[in-house]
């Protein structure tokens, strides 16, 4: 495809905005809906809506979903929208938005350690120095300085939360989901839908579910995580994914991140001191090292490794 083609702007756009402001429109759901149940709802919907739209299309017979299939796409969505999601909107009830963002920014660096530890897969001396880079920042980011007040338990869920993210990554790349991808991104959406709805019970707030509290700021944030943030975003990087080079796509990893942070500042005012500038471009730069030297691994140079942009759930699941 080429690259000055109308399309391929269009759908970058909707990929760097709209899964850029999702940190933004958790940070407002969560205001007045509990974060557990609200993100259940929001998934349950999006992804019977796309696993109703795609088990009827493409090789029916050959890709048929089975138990194997469900177990997998269960395992994967508790890692990616139970540990992954579930930790980000707990997190946002207790730190701003675009720190968040931040935190989540570094999944790419979990993926790359965790596969070296796990799956032995060899790093190239960029991708470690990246990690030692994007490591340091995120333990600037979150240490308490001067007069900033970082909640600590709130960020340390979301170190928590991004190394969830990458084990379900990994772990997708190699499970035996449906090879049509809007087939399997509906069954990991409907599962991970089903495992926060039962944490959200389990953690009673069915119990603090009271309607006439619901703000409708929060209810229409909910909407557009639905729409925009799960499926018309998800449909985006679906498109990008199959005909767009993947240096181009994996921008995403650290576009998304600054326009967090930006709107999270302009709308909801949330202070953006010199150690989250700092540190935030710290774990920017790292990000961009680990990405670029999987890319270059994808495209054959002499290492271990995959691309980056291989399950698009675990990249739509951070917002």
């Amino acid at each position: 495809m080429r690259r000055g083609d109308p399309r391929l702007w269009v759908a970058l756009a909707i990929v760097y905005t709209v899964w850029g402001s999702t940190y933004l429109a958790i940070r407002v759901a969560v205001e007045t809906l509990p974060p557990f149940l609200m993100a259940s709802i929001r998934f349950l919907i999006a992804g019977g809506l796309l696993y109703g739209f795609s088990i009827r299309r493409g090789d029916r017979e050959d890709d048929r979903p089975g138990i194997p299939q469900w177990r997998a796409a269960a395992i994967v969505g508790t890692l990616l929208l139970l540990g992954g999601n579930g930790g980000v909107v707990w997190a946002e009830q207790r730190v701003p938005s675009g720190l968040a963002a931040l935190i989540v920014a570094t999944v790419p660096l979990w993926v790359a350690l965790i596969g070296f530890a796990w799956l032995r897969e060899r790093l190239p001396r960029v991708a470690v120095a990246g990690l030692v880079v994007g490591f340091a920042g995120t333990a600037l980011l979150i240490r308490p300085s001067g007069s900033s007040h970082i909640d600590l338990p709130g960020a340390l869920v979301l170190v928590g939360a991004s190394a969830s993210w990458a084990i379900g990554t990994l772990y997708a790349g190699r499970a035996p989901l449906p090879s049509r991808a809007s087939v399997s991104a509906g069954m990991q959406l409907l599962c991970g839908g089903v495992v926060l709805g039962i944490a959200g019970l389990a953690s009673g707030e069915l119990g603090r579910v009271h309607p006439s509290a619901f703000s409708r700021s929060s209810l229409i944030a909910l909407v557009y995580l639905i729409i925009f943030g799960a499926i018309i975003a998800f449909s985006a990087y679906s498109w990008l994914v199959q005909n767009a080079p993947p240096a181009i796509v994996s921008t995403y990893a650290y576009v998304n991140p600054m326009i967090a942070v930006l709107l999270g500042w302009a709308i909801l005012g949330e202070h953006v001191g010199h150690n989250t500038i700092f540190a935030g471009a710290i774990i920017i730069v790292a990000v961009a090292m680990i990405v670029s030297s999987r890319l270059r691994i994808a495209e054959g140079e002499p290492a271990g490794g995959a691309p980056p942009v291989e399950d698009p759930i675990a990249a739509e699941a951070s917002g």
